[in-house]
């Protein structure tokens, strides 16, 4: 027996969870498909959302995101979706395993996941003590002593943003990648200092497990106090939108109606990091809202016109 549903969410994380909340709440049948692997699951403390001035762990708010939603009559089916197909007016999703499931409309919140290097001890201090975004966690490091790990021109960049909260920067340019003139001159008139070497371990600390500086291949050990990575390539989860014919522009990322997030094909909508590049969970927290609202209003007409 194939499970049907009014709306499938494919993706779990945040805008998936404001997304399932809601439409719960307006008292549709709503499954949420999850693969638990993506950029929420690896959060450890977001210090910039209202309510939590101490700081909520991505995995605090997903555990209380679903039994929120639970609440509401919501279901979550732990799979990976491999395949969506559009039969007529009903979305077929098939997952590993063989499982398929049926809906009437489908909402893609499948989010970004993040391009974290193959570095000794990184998992143990990301998100608390080393860092990838400027905008949510460049307040964690002000007046210290920055070691910045990237790639290239994208980590020089990342130096370059975090002067705005200290001037004390190391820049470890992880893969040897080549750097122009206009950018090492730039490293000299900020004060950067800058090192070509791979980055083999993070060093912590015994008794907290913060960051404390990182030991290069060389055999070098260089002393710090916070840690940001720059490195470009984090993947888009936005393939299985290409199955359906849904516009994504250049880097992948899907285009929505601003007002709606509904994609070009008829109703399906895509909200979160997947849909808009500001990657930001108080945005994604929207995004997820206004989806559902609309999803709801199409519902609501369908049923109107029956």
């Amino acid at each position: 027996m194939v499970n049907q549903y009014d709306v499938i969410i494919v993706g779990g994380g945040i805008a998936g969870l404001q997304a399932a909340i809601q439409l719960g709440r307006y008292k549709h049948k709503i499954a949420v498909i999850d693969s638990n692997d993506g950029r929420s699951t690896i959060c450890r403390n977001y210090h910039n959302i209202l309510g939590w001035p101490n700081g909520v762990s991505g995995e605090t708010l997903r555990n209380l995101g679903k039994m929120h939603a639970e609440r509401y009559g919501v279901s979550f089916i732990q799979n990976e979706v491999v395949k969506i197909e559009k039969n007529h007016d009903v979305f077929h999703i098939y997952c590993r395993g063989g499982d398929v499931y049926l809906a009437k409309r489908l909402l893609l919140a499948t989010g970004v996941k993040d391009n974290i290097p193959s570095i000794e001890n990184i998992y143990k201090c990301l998100g608390l003590t080393v860092y990838v975004c400027p905008d949510c966690d460049g307040y964690e490091v002000v007046d210290k002593h920055v070691i910045v790990i990237g790639s290239g021109k994208t980590g020089a960049n990342m130096a370059f943003t975090l002067t705005y909260f200290t001037r004390d920067i190391t820049f470890i340019n992880h893969d040897w990648s080549n750097l122009d003139y206009e950018v090492n001159v730039m490293f000299d008139q900020k004060g950067i200092i800058h090192i070509q070497d791979e980055t083999d371990e993070i060093l912590l600390d015994e008794k907290t497990s913060d960051f404390i500086g990182v030991r290069l291949k060389s055999g070098k050990i260089i002393e710090g106090e916070r840690g940001f990575l720059g490195f470009g390539g984090n993947e888009v989860r936005s393939d299985l939108a290409t199955l359906l014919g849904i516009e994504r522009l250049e880097n992948k990322h899907i285009i929505v109606d601003p007002r709606t997030k509904m994609t070009n094909i008829e109703h399906v909508w895509a909200a979160g990091d997947i849909a808009v590049h500001s990657e930001q969970t108080t945005i994604a927290m929207g995004d997820g809202m206004q989806a559902a609202i609309w999803i709801h209003k199409s519902l609501l007409d369908e049923k109107t016109s029956e």
